[in-house]
C-alpha cells in the first residue's frame, strides 16, 4: 500500500501539460526532466532547436525516456509571432497548457556608459518581454480552466545591483513586478505566479558570464579562478545546482503550494548575490 501511494505521489502531475522556455539547457532542462518524472507532458521551447539539431534530438530522446509526451520546437521569446505560433502548436499537439516555466534568459557584462541600444533590447526582450508574451498567451486558458502554475526564473539581480549588469538587473527587477501583477490577476481563478531567484547556478549561462567577466576585468584571472572565488564567497562554500531550482519548481506545482503566489523565492545558500 505504501509503495503504491509513493508511486501515485511521484506522478502527481499526470495529465498536466507543462511549457518550459529555455528548456534545452541549464535550469530549464533540469526542470523539464523533473516535470516529466512527475508525469507531466512537456512542451520545450528553445532557440537551440533551430541551430543544433543533433543536440535537440539527444535532448528529446532523453526526455522521452520518462514515458511522457514531448513537444520540442524552436522558440524565440523576443518575437511575438514565434511565441504565438509555438503556443498554438503546443495546444494542437498536446492540449491546453497548465504549467508555464519561464526559464529562457541571457546576460551581458556591460556598463551603462558603453551600453548599446541593441544589447539593452536583446536582454530586456529575452528576460522580461518574453515572459510577458508567454504569460499573456497562456493565462486566459488557465483562468478559464480554474487551474494554473506560472513560475518565472529570476535572479538575486532583481533586488541587488551588480556592476556591469544594468540590463540584466533591470530585466529581473521588472520580471518580479510583472510576477506580482500576474499573481493578483490569477489569484481568484486558481492560478498562482511565483518568481524563483537563484544566486549563481552552475550552468552554461553562468560559465559564459564568468568568461565575460574575466575578459572584461583584464586582471589576469581566468574563469576557473573566478568560479573558485564565487564558491568561496558563498556561505555554503559551493555552487547551487540546476536540480535544486527544478526541485523548487516541482514543489510550487503541487496542490498544497497554491498559497505560495506573488512571492520571490530566493535560493542562494545564504549569499546576497
Amino acid at each position: 500500500m505504501s509503495h503504491n501511494t509513493n508511486m501515485a505521489e511521484s506522478q502527481f502531475l499526470s495529465g498536466r501539460i507543462a511549457l518550459v522556455t529555455g528548456g534545452c539547457s541549464g535550469i530549464g532542462l533540469a526542470t523539464a526532466h523533473k516535470l516529466a518524472r512527475c508525469g507531466a507532458s512537456l512542451a520545450i521551447g528553445s532557440r537551440i532547436a533551430e541551430r543544433d539539431h543533433n543536440q535537440v534530438n539527444d535532448i528529446r530522446r532523453a526526455l522521452l525516456n520518462h514515458g511522457q509526451d514531448v513537444f520540442l520546437e524552436h522558440l524565440d521569446v523576443r518575437d511575438r509571432d514565434s511565441v504565438d505560433s509555438f503556443v498554438a502548436n503546443v495546444r494542437a499537439e498536446l492540449g491546453a497548457i497548465d504549467i508555464l516555466i519561464n526559464s529562457a534568459g541571457i546576460t551581458a557584462e556591460q556598463g551603462v556608459v558603453e551600453h548599446s541600444d541593441t544589447l539593452w533590447q536583446n536582454v530586456i526582450e529575452t528576460n522580461l518581454s518574453g515572459p510577458f508574451r508567454l504569460m499573456r498567451a497562456v493565462l486566459p486558458e488557465m483562468i478559464e480552466r480554474g487551474w494554473g502554475r506560472i513560475i518565472n526564473i529570476g535572479s538575486t539581480a532583481a533586488t541587488v545591483g551588480w556592476k556591469d549588469n544594468p540590463a540584466y538587473c533591470a530585466s529581473k527587477a521588472g520580471l518580479l513586478g510583472l510576477t506580482r501583477c500576474v499573481a493578483l490577476e490569477g489569484a481568484p481563478h486558481g492560478v498562482s505566479c511565483v518568481m524563483i531567484s537563484p544566486t549563481w547556478v552552475e550552468t552554461e549561462l553562468m560559465r559564459d558570464d564568468v568568461e565575460q567577466i574575466a575578459e572584461r576585468e583584464g586582471r589576469g584571472r581566468n574563469a576557473s579562478e573566478i568560479i573558485d572565488e564565487i564558491i568561496e564567497q558563498n556561505p555554503q562554500k559551493r555552487m547551487i545546482q540546476p536540480d535544486e531550482i527544478a526541485a523548487a519548481v516541482i514543489f510550487l506545482c503541487r496542490e498544497d503550494a497554491f498559497g505560495l503566489s506573488m512571492d520571490n523565492i530566493q535560493i542562494t545558500g545564504g549569499a546576497l548575490w
